[in-house]
């Protein structure tokens, strides 16, 4: 028998994120397709029940927590206590937890403490005749491979965006503590520091990609470059839709070539097979060719547009569902102007 145990940070607000209540729903469908399975539910930060209060409709046998100021900060060794400890609490023999930065700095070594295995970047977990099974995928999403693993437990870390996030009723869960052996903390947060909302660019949870190509900076019909306009332009439309910003590899890569640059593009920012593989719902192109590289990073994006003065681009080779043969700098000029 399986326990299927759905491990999670709680926000600072005590929410649980997105990426969470998505890996709580696949947790659910892994354990209808198990007979006999369970799932029991861990969490660990600072204030724990309102988040286990937002799923007690879950269907979770048990709700596990660790809670205290000294797990409210990611913490390699407090984060890797706590979740060895919760682990062996509820005996659980597949871990699930969603792959944000803290679960995969920490649990890659609770599975070696526990003496099980982990895999990451997991994109599905399912399980055929009662035996689980992962999806991932490889080399830069040109290759999804399926793989099961006997030795338990077992650690998966599920990406975001793959299922559909849990929606169930709130409720008032009681959550068992599990006491932890404090280790020795070297490591104090003294605060954060963070860009102004109208300076963030990346937006994994926004509905649509907005991918700037290195047009942007070349010479336009008057000879000119107009970098300076590019950033207006851009930065406008992202500001009125907040949308989340991309980029190809030979834009980030202009600053390298002393050629004009979007001072707020940086490779954080690339799209493509040496890059990210976001997941959003729309996704539009422009000044971009829609070269393989680039566009393998837009196997996910449910709806491609793209705007090149280039009827013959790669986009209009069965890349872009649409493709719009204009000059980006009008058509942005007048989007801008209709947004308003």
């Amino acid at each position: 028998m399986e326990t299927i145990l759905f491990l999670a940070f709680p926000e600072a607000d005590g929410s649980l994120s997105k990426a969470a209540l998505e890996t709580l729903a696949a947790a659910q469908q892994l354990s209808a397709s198990i007979a006999g399975s369970k799932i029991v539910v861990g969490l660990i930060g600072a204030d724990i029940q309102s988040a286990a209060n937002a799923i007690a409709a879950c269907g979770a046998a048990r709700f596990l927590g660790v809670s205290g100021a000294e797990f409210a900060q990611s913490r390699y060794a407090t984060d890797a206590a706590a979740a060895e400890a919760i682990a062996k609490s509820a005996a659980a023999t597949i871990i699930l937890a969603p792959a944000g930065s803290r679960a995969n700095r920490a649990l890659p070594g609770v599975a070696q403490r526990l003496g099980g295995r982990v895999d990451t970047h997991a994109t599905a977990i399912a399980a055929a005749e009662g035996k689980p099974s992962i999806s991932r995928w490889y080399y830069r999403q040109r290759m999804e491979g399926t793989l099961s693993r006997t030795t338990r437990p077992w650690v998966v870390l599920l990406e975001s965006g793959c299922t559909p996030a849990y929606s169930g009723a709130a409720g008032t869960a009681t959550v068992e503590g599990v006491l932890v052996a404090l280790p020795t903390i070297r490591t104090e947060v003294a605060g954060f520091r963070s860009p102004p909302a109208d300076q963030q660019t990346i937006r994994p949870d926004a509905k649509l990609l907005f991918v700037a190509g290195a047009g942007w900076t070349k010479k336009q019909p008057d000879g000119q470059a107009h970098a300076a306009e590019a950033e207006q332009l851009i930065l406008g439309f992202l500001g009125k839709t907040q949308a989340s910003l991309g980029s190809t590899k030979s834009l980030v890569d202009l600053s390298g070539e002393g050629q004009a640059v979007l001072q707020f593009m940086t490779h954080l920012n690339q799209v493509g097979q040496t890059g990210s593989t976001p997941r959003h719902a729309k996704g539009l192109a422009t000044c971009c060719h829609g070269e393989e590289p680039h566009t393998v990073g837009w196997r996910f994006i449910g709806e491609r547009r793209a705007i090149n003065l280039n009827a013959a681009c790669s986009w209009a080779q069965g890349k872009a569902d649409v493709l719009y043969v204009a000059d980006a700098f009008e058509v942005m000029r007048k989007v801008n102007a209709l947004l308003g």
